[in-house]
């Protein structure tokens, strides 16, 4: 990496005056770091707030299929949850993890919205790379430099940082809470989030040097830094002027020091409400690789999982009902994801293992409330290499918040992501304009598979409700291995032929996409 570029990237770590309850706050700057938001730039106030559950979350043992008890319980009956604990969804064939009894409130109150399976096409098992793919939006064969978000503040706000901060802009674009994922906020030349790290340090002057700088390249890297010190100082006392202004109105949330995220997200509904301009909100919790000790055995309602899923609903149900009192739910929108899901089988020492898709959830008053997509199909003499195939492309979910949330049209929500995905229905959309090239003309969509099992081909038969369409083949691992982009085609019924290449016996899966309606259904293939 050019010296130029890596000072963009990366840039010196700064610690700076602070208060947010014992937290303080760190800079992880450059030219485009903290570009100050304002509503000329993006048409509304709206505020994401992301929580990343770091490590992997065991989608199934959180939102659990209740019409395939049966399989999970020879899947992993070591860790499977009893029925009756379950929080459930009875029209939807789902419970909710026993911790999560605050999502489903939210969710009878129509202001939680569970997207099932979500992935992407080619599943990588390692959490650094699979990371990586979720914050820059990639394809899993393609390195990005750049994160989504980043881009998409890039695009909103360009030739920052000359005359940043301003008495138009004076606060920071993203600001990361206990979280550091900064490929993410990485745009195409500058790093845009600014870190909050926990506890303590308010005492820390930044004095920057008016001494005039070289005429000379160091000279010239010097100036930025220089520039960059200056903005950490400015934006620092943004953020304590916010908070100082702001206030908390709900009495429920956790004792503080008890959850680190619902301290993280108090101070988020704080700053909101004194007024910081700032977009993008990231806060993570950390724990989510269970390969053992996931559930207590003999007790699988308690356990590490048990714990971290209690964290996430008492902070999450918490900062609702504080954004709620508070006058402000109304333009905040909360969204959780992982690097990916875990297996479908359960491993010996009462864990799982690294797997595929998972569900996702987004909270808030404008979410459009429900359950997308169907419960997945867990085969009946499940293995080690089974995994769960994805029904919705991660992606498209950040489509939908860019073009539903922050109401960028199709081009820019396109190139903000590299390719066109599905606008997904998941959030009321509050924008004037219809962004989604790919939604159908109406309908519903269905699929059948025949004959199954496939022994030399099967024929894949689809009722489509018309819209950009494309068809996909898994393997066990929950891989694609064959791919067909139909294009648009009109409403009626088509016959796709799907024939077998040699693969090994096993539990494979197709996929039907048309517009923003999707369907997978299992096909066992045997020798």
């Amino acid at each position: 990496m050019k010296r130029r570029k890596f000072l963009k990237a990366v840039a010196p770590v700064a610690i700076m005056p602070s208060l947010i309850d014992k937290l303080s706050f760190k800079a992880f700057p450059s030219p485009d770091i903290l570009r100050g938001l304002t509503n000329s730039e993006i048409p509304n106030d709206h505020v994401l707030v992301m929580i990343f559950l770091n490590g992997g979350n065991d989608g199934l043992n959180t939102v659990v299929p209740l019409d395939q008890m049966s399989n999970l319980a020879n899947a992993r009956g070591n860790i499977l949850l009893p029925e009756g604990q379950l929080h459930k969804i009875v029209d939807k064939q789902i419970g909710l993890h026993p911790a999560l009894g605050g999502f489903k409130t939210l969710y009878d109150e129509d202001k939680l919205q569970i997207v099932q399976s979500v992935g992407y096409p080619q599943p990588n098992f390692s959490h650094f790379r699979s990371t990586d793919i979720w914050a820059s939006g990639s394809d899993a064969d393609q390195y990005l430099d750049s994160g989504w978000i980043g881009r998409f503040l890039e695009t909103n706000f360009p030739g920052y940082p000359n005359g940043y901060p301003n008495p138009d802009n004076p606060d920071p674009l993203a600001i990361q809470l206990g979280s550091n994922m900064p490929l993410l906020f990485q745009g195409d030349s500058a790093q845009m989030a600014f870190n909050v790290s926990s506890p303590d340090i308010f005492n820390v002057n930044v004095d920057p040097t008016s001494d005039p700088a070289p005429n000379t390249p160091a000279g010239e890297e010097l100036t930025y830094i220089r520039t960059i010190t200056g903005q950490i100082n400015d934006y620092a006392e943004q953020i304590v002027s916010a908070y100082i202004q702001g206030s908390n109105a709900y009495s429920g949330y956790p004792a503080e020091g008890t959850n680190y995220l619902a301290d993280e997200l108090k101070a988020v509904a704080r700053l909101i409400k004194g007024g910081l301009k700032t977009r993008i909100y990231m806060v993570s919790l950390y724990g989510f690789d269970t390969h053992a000790e996931q559930v207590v055995a003999g007790n699988t309602g308690t356990g590490v999982h048990a714990t971290l899923l209690k964290f996430l609903n008492d902070a999450v149900f918490s900062f609702q009902r504080d954004l709620e009192q508070l006058g402000e739910a109304d333009r905040v929108l909360g969204m959780t994801f992982s690097e990916f899901g875990r297996r479908v089988i359960s491993n010996g020492s009462v864990g799982t293992d690294h797997g595929a898709a998972a569900p996702l959830f987004l909270f808030g008053n404008k979410v459009q409330p429900g359950v997308l997509g169907n419960n997945p199909v867990i085969p009946s003499g499940a293995n080690v290499d089974d995994n769960l195939p994805m029904q919705y492309d991660f992606r498209s979910v950040y489509a939908s918040v860019l073009s539903k949330w922050f109401c960028m049209d199709a081009m820019t929500t396109d190139d903000i992501l590299l390719q066109p995905f599905q606008d997904l229905p998941v959030i009321k959309d509050t924008c004037s304009v219809s962004f989604d090239p790919l939604d159908p003309t109406g309908g519903e969509l269905k699929v059948d598979v025949y004959p199954n099992p496939m022994v030399d081909r099967v024929q894949v038969q689809v009722v489509s409700p018309g819209g950009y369409s494309r068809l996909e083949f898994f393997d066990p691992l929950g891989r694609v291995v064959q791919t067909r982009n139909l294009g648009t085609v009109a409403r009626g019924t088509y016959t796709y032929d799907l024939y077998n290449e040699g693969y090994s016996p096993g539990s494979y899966y197709v996929r039907v996409q048309c517009g923003s309606h999707q369907q997978v259904k299992l096909i066992q293939i045997v020798r």
